[in-house]
Parts: structure tokens; sequence; C-alpha cells
């Protein structure tokens, strides 16, 4: 006589898609521990000023620490969330799930050209590695990996 197999002790389909997303969380935190630990605002900053002289209309804000790390340890905790409709099967987490890799993909890409310029713009430079380069891989690859679970469980989030 074969075990019976309860539908409920199966995996659902998208489970892969909420554990990275829960993966892609943690190296996000990740990141920002990096950048924390390694002065990233000395850089962030004054890149910042720069390019709000020569591009007036590209609003970007300076942070003191404390903002920025209660503004991102918000944004973390909100992505967090989203993971948790996900689990309630709502559809439209996915495209932002999709804007978020792609995001953190530039992010990640980012640090590591700044590493190899070893400045933002022209004259801003710092010491190499660029603050938040060390995570940078794991915040990539984490990355693409949702963007792989997005396009494979893409059609099991259509049916109903």
């Amino acid at each position: 006589m074969k075990p019976t197999v309860f539908a409920s002790t199966l995996p659902r389909p998208d489970f892969k898609l909420r554990v990275s997303w829960l993966v892609l969380c943690g190296s996000i935190a990740l990141h920002v521990t990096d950048e924390a630990t390694h002065n990233f605002l000395a850089v962030y900053n004054p890149s910042i000023v720069v390019l709000r002289e020569r591009v007036p209309w590209l609003w970007l804000p300076v942070f003191t620490f404390r903002v920025w790390i209660a503004s991102l340890s918000i944004f973390i905790a909100l992505l967090v969330l989203l993971g948790y409709f996900l689990a309630r099967g709502a559809r439209w987490v996915r495209p932002i799930f999709y804007a978020i890799s792609l995001v953190m993909i530039a992010n990640g890409v980012q640090h590591t050209v700044g590493t190899i310029l070893g400045r933002t713009v022209a004259s801003v430079h710092f010491p190499r590695p660029m603050p938040g380069f060390y995570s940078s891989p794991v915040l990539i690859v984490a990355s693409v990996y949702v963007l792989v679970q997005l396009c494979k469980t893409r059609q099991s989030s259509l049916q109903p």
C-alpha cells in the first residue's frame, strides 16, 4: 500500500520564489550593513551634491546617517512584508519583485564599477574598494535568482 501524500504537504510552485525573495531581502540587509560599516555616506553625499549641480532637475536626497539607516531599515521591512502577500497568492507583487531585482542588480554593478574606477563622479574619489563592494556579488546573485524564479513561476501565477 502506497503512503498517502496530502496536497497540503506538497510545496507550492512559488515556494522557491518566496525563498529567493527572502534571500534577496537578507542580501539587501547585508549590503546596507556593508555600506554602513565602510562609511558609504562619505562617498554618496558628495556625489549627490555634484550631480545636483550638473542636473538640477534630478532630485536625489543628501542623508544623515540616522535618516539613511532608518529609511533603509523600513524599506527592507516593507520588502519582507511583500513576501507575505506573495505567500497569500497576490499577483500584484510580481512586477514589484521584477523592479526591485533589476534595481539591486544595477546597484551591485554600480558598486563594482565604482571600485574599478576609484570614483563616482570626476571630483569624488575614494580609496578602493567602494563602500558596499564586498556584498555586491551576493546582491547581484540573489537578484538574478529572484528573476529566474519569477520566470519559472510565471505560468503558475497566471492560473487561478
